[in-house]
């Protein structure tokens, strides 16, 4: 049986050398030129499976398996399509396995050799699949389409394939790796082609193919906008034919300036710091590790000695903290009794207060967001200060301003 099937492969293969030619011929044009060729040859290919008849009026046309064969040798994706027939191919595998299976488990090593070649093949027959089927999509992403000229048929080779990726994706998704596991269960043979082979190819596919989808979606508006702009230009030009003597009015002229005229120039952003800069990226470092430092002095063994408890530093901070909030009562009633706005510093060198400046102004911003939302609304405090002259976004607070609304 082998023999016969050697001696028919030849013979094939001999008669694909010496017709070449014709081959090829029929391959690009579509159809064979019976008249160009003699009666015997296409004859003795007809009768090989290169060629056959569709219909009985019907011109001659490559077989299937042929043009799949050039196609895939000559990188030709004009006419290429993505086999996506997982499933099948998954189903075939199993039934592989079982006949492996059983025929090791009765002893026909023979058999069961011949039945593990075929479930090699097919499964580096279906890993080959995957890679060529995703090769197809990134060559036509690669040369945007080329085979096709106008805009729109590239569009819409575009959502074919993305139509394409998705039956891919769904396909994938048939992949049940926990019963292929029970499938190949201990024997080694099975578990490396089965798991392994195949786990692979499915995550390089995958990946793959989320990014085809996202280069196809770039790609796909990229056209639109092509075809947008033509179809602008191609109105434009027959605006202009039908209305030669159209003159287009100054639009600075206008009260209402159309929205396409209307365009400010850029401005220049203001310069400031780039934290995202790597050039930068040490001295920030640096920068950073000096604030979270802590300094620590070593205590002496005098100070780490217990010491009198004073009583009355402790008392101290209540009496300063119950101080400023009775004077903070006190800004706020000398706004209210007055109707006119007062400062903060202000009030401060008025009353001579024997706090830090600083301290006195988060003691009015506390005061006031510690009012109830209600009594809020009655006053308006207003920051004064100015920008950080490096960093872009930060405001410095110099004082606050405290009035009635």
């Amino acid at each position: 049986m082998s023999q016969n099937l050697y001696q028919a492969g030849l013979t094939l293969l001999n008669a694909m050398s010496r017709h070449a030619d014709v081959i090829m011929q029929v391959y690009l044009s579509g159809t064979l030129d019976e008249t160009a060729t003699t009666p015997q040859v296409v004859e003795n290919l007809k009768k090989l499976g290169i060629i056959w008849r569709p219909e009985p009026e019907a011109e001659l046309r490559l077989k299937s398996a042929v043009r799949n064969l050039l196609e895939n040798s000559l990188h030709d994706e004009r006419n290429r399509q993505i086999d996506a027939n997982i499933g099948s191919a998954l189903a075939g595998l199993k039934t592989l396995a079982g006949h492996y299976k059983e025929a090791l488990h009765h002893g026909r090593f023979a058999e069961s050799q011949a039945h593990i070649n075929d479930l090699r093949e097919h499964v580096y027959g279906l890993t080959e699949s995957l890679g060529n089927s995703v090769r197809v999509l990134f060559s036509r992403i690669n040369n945007e389409f080329g085979y096709v000229v106008s805009i729109d048929a590239k569009i819409r080779e575009n959502e074919l394939a993305q139509s394409q990726v998705s039956d891919m994706l769904s396909q994938i998704e048939l992949f049940r790796f926990d019963e292929l596991s029970e499938t190949a269960g201990s024997n080694r043979e099975l578990r490396l082609l089965l798991i392994v082979t195949l786990q692979q190819a499915f995550s390089r596919v995958t990946q793959e193919l989320s990014i085809v989808q996202a280069r196809l979606l770039e790609l796909l508006g990229r056209f639109r906008e092509y075809r947008g702009r033509t179809r602008l230009l191609k109105g434009f030009i027959l605006h202009q034919e039908q209305h030669p003597d159209f003159q287009p009015p100054d639009y600075t002229q206008l009260s209402k300036v159309p929205l396409l005229f209307n365009q400010a120039s850029k401005l220049i952003q203001p310069a400031h710091a780039d934290v995202n800069s790597v050039v930068h990226e040490s001295v920030l470092q640096e920068l950073v590790g000096r604030i979270k430092a802590l300094q620590r002095t070593p205590k002496t063994s005098d100070e780490r000695k217990g010491g009198q408890i004073n009583v009355t530093r402790q008392t101290e901070a209540p009496q300063i903290e119950n101080q400023l909030k009775k004077a903070v009562e006190d800004y706020f009633c000398k706004v209210i009794d007055s109707g006119q706005r007062l400062t903060a510093l202000d009030y401060w060198q008025q009353q001579k207060l024997d706090c830090d400046p600083e301290v006195w102004i988060y003691r009015v911003i506390d005061g006031y967001q510690s009012l109830p939302l209600e009594e809020q609304q009655y006053f308006a405090l207003d920051t004064n200060g100015h920008p950080h002259p490096d960093y872009s976004g930060n405001f410095i607070v110099e004082d606050v301003e405290l009035g009635l609304r």
